[in-house]
């Protein structure tokens, strides 16, 4: 409430019926206290005396009610009352509504009102130029910030003095008001008060007048008057605003686009201050987080009832959330050297880091080393080794000599595994991966070298699927560690929680199962091994056995490679997971050791396979139990994750035999059934992705891995718009590790240029760029004196064409990179005295080309995704959805400005505005609110509406509960209670839910998400359920703005939100404007779904039912034959879709027939009028 959100600091006094007083302390329930039931009871607060810890509390509390900018401002909310007001000025004018000029047409005159005509939106043409477009997304419906303070700072006199601190005082304040006065508070026990302190010493007594209150509110109000009314403003807005649009998030969203031009960067102490307090380059003072407990404790919650559950797991939501932002925080550091290695005399590829108790590591791209080693083969086998040929690769693969001994250095580095987590030291560790990189370089195949690589971005996404997996079948006294992946400035760091003990060197960190050597010597445990086996009965991972190096038999129920260990807490853990499901046997060639089945395909298999078998056990065994035995047979289907992998396994061959046909017909399932029902499900529209996220989103859930793009667009041609979503996602994939390797070898203060460059480079030609001498010098200046940044941002001395570095930088050797740095770094002083004809290096990245780059991404595409790309496909990415889609990827923030894409370099430095970190986590889930969500759905879907609103409404406070309100699966809950309402007939209330998804996505998934979209879409339909058609358009305007944003204009949701429009406009009675939608509606589905499809079948019943509102009967009974046609193709006659079209056809039969037959008797009577006539001529 506004008059008491900047109290803090207070105590709750129950007051029973009878006159007894209770304090209430904090985590009690209040039925414990006293016995409330009967009522008569109430609540008092009162001021309690502030701490150390509750007054800075209080401090950041004032702030953040003063902050204007944080607010999350929805359109829809600022449409909302923009209609309210013309409402409210209609009414107050006499009746009616009154509209504005820009947006509605016609008052009557004489006083009163016409039903006015609806708002015209921009038309077609809307979706031709999106780029000019962009700036509308972010129109801020409340205009500048409100001020009504210059800052509140801590002072410089902070901390209090020994004597003060007796006295009661906590802190000091520096206050500067917009008046222009400066005062300096002090924060006591008691409250706030201004101090006579000037100058630079303290003077703690009390100013005259004595200006003191208990809040820092209070005081302000009584030294500023504009604070008072900049106060009053303040909370003024935050009233009109939704609460989802006020309430923090622990998520972080990172947009795409910002707004243009950038606003200006004003002073503000409190900014400084928090960015400042990250404890880079220096001890941390004060205790640390201790991550791994935290999470471990959360875990060991009890689980038996709901309410357990629910505070279990927004226990282990909010550790995880803190987790990954200390995360991402520390990972930047690292990249950036803020942060100091553990090992620094070893490799540099070697480095760890620890800060925050969390362990950071790095992993590589290890397909650009398989595509150089392969590239390299074929040169050597077909002994054409020339300049032009080695300069086809371009910045990717160029100038990579002894690949074979980098890669191998490389390999040997487990970094995430083998150099923290494990039973041997440090030290151990190094000497083991140089041990192995001598092995691994001796070997004649360079293929090996890939095949042992731990740390690779795949090793990496797999390792944080298999976490995931176990996470979720949550073994009670099995644990799993905190793990975050950070992508960042083109570098992967992977960010794990401490096993306890692990830096002490404690030997209680012993391994106790699995393999650190690569399976020649096998720990095993009956106690973990048993928790193991139970996780692998959920996960269907089968218990086998194997062979060790020496011929010991084990029996395992996982991959070889993963460990279990004992920390000094004495819990058991399982890490390096990144085998947890089987290899696909589709792919067995070279380097493709981590190419898995994805979990969801396993179930989905598993399930198969079990109906399968119950089929069979139906026919020979009459009157079983379905059920049952259908359970029995799922949870014996268990998938061996380390067959088609170097280790022996044991047991009888036929059962080996065995393990490897389930697994190949698990791989075959894949591509015979799920790819073929995934495409199908395209066509029918049951599956609609709109842009690379949703694809990825829509390929995952059915268990397709990202590798299988290439064979999704070969089936699904005859879709142009999945055909040309696979192309442009397979493409912006190539490019992002392209330009990932761009950023790698790019120093600090070229950033915004090199990006800007390839950006150009990609959606245009554009030629090498000659540069400057004072570029020159500025480039050797800065990097000279910054001492080269990470070790890959190294110069490349000599022309452009001669020499380029490598997209993997970090595959050099350090003893070249440090003698070439000091060979640059000394030439620096002759360039400054002589800038003319001097042969000095350029900033990297102007090497590149727009050749160049497509080559490169030409054949990562066809690496990768076994694609042949078609010539004209450079072209299609030209469009706004492609920008948004690749800086998303790599997280790069750009203006929101018209592009002219047709020009030659369209982006400038000045355009990169910002470059993020992109996260890959493991969000913990509450299973039962999951349950009541698809328990909810099956309801839905029965026409059970009243226990479908049951089931949604108790997983919306489940998952609120944990969560809190601005969470994606909130906005899920919210958007299936609208849509209950709706169907029963609530509309109001349904507008009141959908609002509420609509703001959560905004602030989840981005203003131009296309789960946003459809919000606003959404939010229209409801409204123009209300007769409210003005505003339903303003959402149908949104909804055309964020579409063709995601996804472009040729997409099968554009066409049924033309079609949504024209239903608008055609109960205006604007039916030009609806013939003009609906016709382009009908166009666009007959491009993309072809004649036959169901979609544009809804086209021409909507052309017929709009020719029936214009008297056009003939029209309407050809349009509708062509629905009556396609329903009978597709569904057959008896349909009842079909039926219905059937009396549609007969209804406009009727009606024509009576049209004529009008038209017949006027003709009859015009012509006997006429003859009439002509016989009183003649009688004249």
């Amino acid at each position: 409430a506004p008059e008491t959100c900047f109290y803090t600091c207070y105590d709750l006094i129950l007051i029973t019926a009878d006159g007894s007083k209770y304090q209430l302390a904090d985590y009690y329930e209040i039925g414990d206290v006293a016995d409330v039931t009967t009522g008569g009871c109430s609540l008092e607060m009162v001021n309690a005396l502030y701490d150390d810890r509750s007054v800075r509390v209080h401090v950041r509390r004032t702030r953040d009610i003063l902050c204007t900018v944080n607010i999350h401002s929805s359109l829809s909310t600022a449409l909302a009352l923009e209609y309210e007001a013309r409402q409210q000025l209609g009414a107050d004018a006499g009746g009616g509504v009154v509209s504005t000029s820009s947006d509605l047409k016609g008052k009557a005159p004489g006083g009163g009102t016409e039903k006015p005509d609806a708002l015209e939106l921009e038309g077609l043409g809307f979706m031709e130029d999106p780029t000019g477009h962009l700036e509308k997304l972010f129109q801020s419906p409340f205009g500048q910030e409100i001020r009504c303070v210059e800052s509140i700072a801590f002072s410089a006199f902070n901390p209090p003095p020994g004597y003060r601190r007796l006295s009661g005082d906590l802190i000091y304040l520096d206050v500067s008001t917009l008046e222009g006065q400066l005062y300096c508070v002090t924060a006591h026990t008691k409250g706030f008060y201004v101090n006579s302190s000037s100058g630079m010493f303290l003077d703690p007594s009390h100013c005259s007048p004595m200006q003191e209150a208990f809040t820092l509110v209070g005081l302000l109000r009584q030294l500023s008057e504009r604070f008072a009314k900049g106060l009053s403003e303040i909370l003024e807005r935050k009233s009109q605003c939704h609460p989802f649009e006020i309430v923090p998030s622990l998520g972080q969203l990172n947009p795409w686009l910002a707004t243009y031009p950038p606003p200006p960067h004003r002073k503000d102490i409190a900014r400084a201050e928090d960015a400042l307090m990250l404890p880079y380059g220096m001890e941390t003072v004060g205790m640390q987080r201790d991550w791994n407990e935290e999470l471990q404790s959360c875990r060991e919650f009890p689980r038996k009832s709901l309410q357990d559950r629910i505070i279990r797991d927004r226990a282990l939501y909010k550790v995880n959330c803190d987790f990954v932002d200390a995360a991402t925080k520390g990972a930047m550091g690292v990249i950036g050297r803020c942060i100091p290695p553990i090992n620094p005399t070893d490799v540099e590829r070697f480095h760890m880091y620890v800060h925050n108790n969390i362990f950071f590591s790095f992993a590589i791209d290890g397909d650009f080393a398989l595509m150089q080693q392969r590239y390299e083969g074929n040169l050597k086998q077909s002994r054409c080794v020339c300049d032009k040929d080695t300069q086809r690769y371009g910045y990717s693969f160029k100038h990579k000599q002894s690949m074979e001994k980098k890669i191998g250095g490389e390999a040997s580095s487990v970094l995430h595994t083998h150099g923290l987590h494990s039973s041997v030291t440090l030290s151990e560790c190094n000497e083991t991966s140089v041990a192995e990189a001598d092995t691994i370089v001796s070997d004649a195949e360079p293929s090996h070298a890939i095949e042992s690589e731990q740390a690779t971005f795949a090793s990496a996404n797999n390792d944080l699927k298999g976490t995931k997996a176990y996470n979720n079948a949550d073994i009670a006294g099995l644990h799993t560690l905190a793990m975050a992946i950070i992508d960042y400035r083109g570098h992967r760091i992977v960010a794990q929680s401490i096993i306890p003990g692990i830096l002490q060197g404690d030997k209680s960190n012993s391994l106790v199962y699995g393999s650190v050597d690569n399976g020649k010597r096998i720990s095993w445990s009956e106690k973990i091994h048993s928790k193991v086996v139970e996780a692998g009965k959920i996960l269907h991972i089968k218990e086998h056995e194997v062979h060790d190096g020496s011929g010991n038999k084990i029996m395992i129920a996982g991959p070889v490679e993963c460990k279990g260990i004992v920390g000094s807490d004495d819990r058991l853990y399982l890490l390096d997971l990144m085998r947890s499901t089987p290899r696909d046997a589709n792919y067995m060639g070279a380097g493709s050791r981590h190419y898995l089945l994805r979990p969801e395909l396993v179930a989905a298999f598993c399930q198969v396979e079990a109906l399968e078998r119950v089929r069979a056990r139906k026919v020979c065994v009459k009157g079983i139990d379905e059920k049952a035995v259908l359970e029995q047979e799922l949870a014996a289907i268990l998938l061996n994750p380390n067959v088609f992998t170097d280790f022996k396994l044991g047991g009888l061959p036929e059962d080996i035999a065995a393990d490897e046909e389930l697994v190949r017909k698990a791989g075959k399932y894949l591509v015979d059934v799920v790819l073929h029902k995934f495409v199908q499900d395209l066509g029918s529209l049951e599956v609609s992705p709109m842009d690379g996220q949703t694809l990825t989103e829509s390929l995952h859930a059915h268990g397709i891995n990202i590798r299988y793009l290439g064979q999704v667009a070969n089936l699904s041609k005859h879709l142009p718009h999945i055909w040309n979503l696979c192309i442009v996602e397979m493409i912006v994939r190539a490019a992002k590790h392209v330009l990932k390797g761009i950023l790698r070898e790019t120093l600090d203060h070229d950033i915004g240029a090199a990006i800007a460059h390839f950006l150009n480079c990609f959606f245009c030609y554009c030629p090498p760029k000659e540069i400057t001498a004072m570029q020159l010098i500025k480039t050797e200046d800065n990097s000279a004196d910054k001492g080269g940044g990470k070790s890959e941002k190294v110069r490349k001395k000599g022309k452009c064409g001669q020499q380029r570095k490598s997209v993997s930088p970090d595959l050099q050797d350090d003893a070249s990179k440090q003698s070439e740095w000091k060979e640059g770094s000394s030439k620096v002083e002759h360039k400054v005295s002589s800038t003319i004809n001097v042969d000095v290096a350029q900033p990297s990245y102007l090497c590149i080309t727009s050749e160049l780059a497509w080559i490169d991404i030409v054949d990562i595409v066809k690496f990768k995704y076994q694609f042949e790309l078609p010539d004209h496909e450079k072209l299609n990415v030209k469009t706004i959805s492609t920008i948004r889609n690749l800086c998303l990827k790599v997280g790069v923030t750009l203006a929101s400005r018209r592009y002219n894409l047709k020009s030659e370099a369209p982006f400038q430095t000045s355009d990169i505005l910002d470059l993020h970190a992109v996260v890959k986590h493991s969000v913990p889930m509450c299973a039962d609110a999951q349950a009541m969500l698809e328990s909810g759905k099956l309801r839905l879907a029965q026409g059970k509406v009243n226990e479908a609103y049951e089931q949604f409404s108790e997983a919306f406070s489940i998952i609120q509960q944990i969560s809190g309100p601005i969470h994606r699966e909130v906005a899920n809950c919210c958007r299936y209670l609208a849509m209950v309402l709706y169907h029963a007939g609530d509309t109001a209330g349904a507008i009141m839910q959908q609002h509420k998804e609509l703001i959560i996505n905004e602030r989840c998934l981005g203003l131009d998400h296309p789960d946003t979209a459809h919000s606003y879409g959404n939010m229209a339909l409801f409204y123009h359920g209300l007769n409210q058609t003005d505003l339903a358009l303003s959402h149908m305007a949104r909804t055309l703005l964020l579409l063709n944003v995601s996804c472009g204009s040729e997409h099968p949701d554009v066409a049924a939100t033309y079609i949504n429009i024209a239903m608008m406009y055609q109960d205006a009675g604007r039916m030009h404007i609806a013939l003009r939608y609906l016709q382009e509606a009908l166009q666009k589905n007959i491009r993309l779904l072809g004649e036959n499809h169901i979609q544009t079948a809804v086209c021409y019943h909507a052309l017929a039912i709009a020719f029936n509102c214009m008297g056009a009967y003939k029209l309407s009974l050809q349009h509708e034959g062509s629905t009556y046609k396609i329903l009978v193709n597709q569904l057959g006659e008896e349909d009842a879709r079909t039926h219905d079209s059937a009396n549609w056809l007969k209804t406009f039969q009727m009606r024509d027939m009576q049209k004529q037959k009008g038209q017949q008797a006027v003709t009859a009577a015009a012509a006997q009028k006429a003859a009439d006539s002509l016989k009183v001529n003649s009688i004249l």
